[in-house]
């Protein structure tokens, strides 16, 4: 094979894409542990029901054939020998002449004791734990949800359109989306989540599983000594990168694949985008890592360019909000300034005329802009005075073709 990709989520997929646009004659193949393509993002609208599986499919039904791609589904890679290229699965080895890994990540499950044991302990990662997740709730009548990051948070709301079943979430830190938002944009949600009958349990942490005799999950010890009944938990404590066949090469890892700014690793005419690479795990980022992979495959040379991560956005309950840079002060010398009424709340995070973070919630107008700012430090003249007015007339410009660009 001419060009050889390993997995089929956003990285996986925008590379095999732009491979067929930049070379319309080489043989590509597309190798994925799925069997169907699917944005783990929505996973959430399937566990309410809201969407289906093939809703959230992100490719046009006929993707595969349309493009003249390969496309080997419900396989796993056991093995890459990158002294004579070649991938192994379990009733095949393929050569290739170029290599994308993009195998994203797998669910994080804590040694928590019983935590693995128990019946009935799912992780949302990929749409079999959804189907696991939907047969379970129909009956349940007590879920624990464990993690209150994003994926945590979706697994509850998804979860709220059962209404036979008691929810609760436990959380180790002080707030739910610690890592994305500050304590007045997660106190909201928090307060929709307790209107809705959602018990939370904070900054707390386990002790163990309990379990019946057969093994199926009957409750949370906490250190505390409090049991938290349920008799489903969904566990939502990061991920994993999917990199464990790289063993018998000389690929660096580093909590992820260590790539460069052309997503080049350090095995010749192997590259690596998406979560596998161990960065934040966005989406556009994850896109964008896989495009330029693909250029670098077919002998155009680019470089990843912004690879600023540090940008969140959600939209729990009918409440938007979007997270920028930092979302809390370094040290004192970094300077807070907050609006906040009824609906909306923003805050702005800076030092020295430029703007280090921003947290909106409600009013999410100009947050495109203000990422850029963000991103590339740029300094705003008096920025102190103006800083809740900066907009996209004050750093947009006319090109002479009619395009807009930032001019800055």
């Amino acid at each position: 094979m001419d060009y050889m990709i390993l997995g089929a989520s956003a990285a996986g997929i925008n590379a095999a894409k732009t491979l067929r646009e930049l070379d319309k004659e080489a043989s590509i193949v597309v190798i994925s542990k799925d069997e169907k393509v699917y944005s783990r993002c929505m996973l959430h609208h399937v566990i309410s029901n809201h969407k289906s599986t093939e809703d959230i499919n992100f490719v046009d039904e006929n993707f595969f054939s349309d493009n003249n791609i390969k496309w080997i589904n419900k396989k796993e890679v056991l093995n890459i020998n990158s002294n004579i290229k070649s991938v192994e699965t379990k009733d095949q080895i393929i050569e290739y002449k170029k290599l994308l890994i993009a195998t994203g990540a797998s669910a994080f499950i804590p040694p928590i004791k019983n935590l693995r044991e128990a019946n009935y302990v799912y992780p949302l990662r990929n749409i079999e734990d959804v189907y696991k997740i939907k047969e379970k709730a129909i009956n349940s009548k007590k879920v624990a949800v464990i993690g209150a990051g994003l994926v945590g948070i979706d697994a509850l709301v998804g979860l709220l359109e059962y209404k036979n079943l008691e929810l609760c979430l436990v959380n180790t830190g002080d707030f739910i989306l610690n890592k994305q938002l500050d304590k007045h944009c997660a106190m909201t949600y928090e307060n929709k989540l307790t209107e809705a009958g959602v018990k939370l349990y904070q900054n707390v942490s386990i002790e163990e599983i309990s379990m019946k005799e057969n093994n199926d999950v009957n409750g949370i010890v906490l250190k505390d000594g409090k049991i938290i009944e349920c008799d489903m938990i969904v566990v939502a404590t990061g991920v994993k990168p999917n990199a464990d066949f790289i063993k018998d090469t000389n690929i660096d890892y580093d909590r992820g694949i260590v790539i460069n700014d052309k997503c080049e690793t350090t095995q010749k005419d192997i590259y690596a985008a998406g979560d596998v690479v161990g960065k934040n795990a966005i989406w556009p980022l994850a896109v964008k890592q896989g495009i330029t992979a693909a250029y670098n495959m077919a002998g155009f040379e680019r470089e990843i360019g912004d690879s600023f991560s540090q940008k969140n956005s959600m939209n729990f309950m009918g409440i938007a909000t979007v997270s920028l840079g930092i979302t809390h002060p370094i040290d004192d010398s970094y300077k807070v300034v907050t609006r906040c009424d009824k609906e909306n709340y923003k805050k702005f995070i800076y030092k020295d005329n430029i703007i280090y973070g921003v947290v909106a919630q409600g009013d999410i107008s100009y947050t495109g802009t203000l990422a850029y700012l963000i991103q590339n430090k740029i300094e705003i003249p008096d920025l102190e005075n103006r800083i809740f007015d900066v907009g996209y007339a004050d750093f947009l410009a006319l090109k002479e073709n009619g395009e807009f660009c930032y001019n800055v």
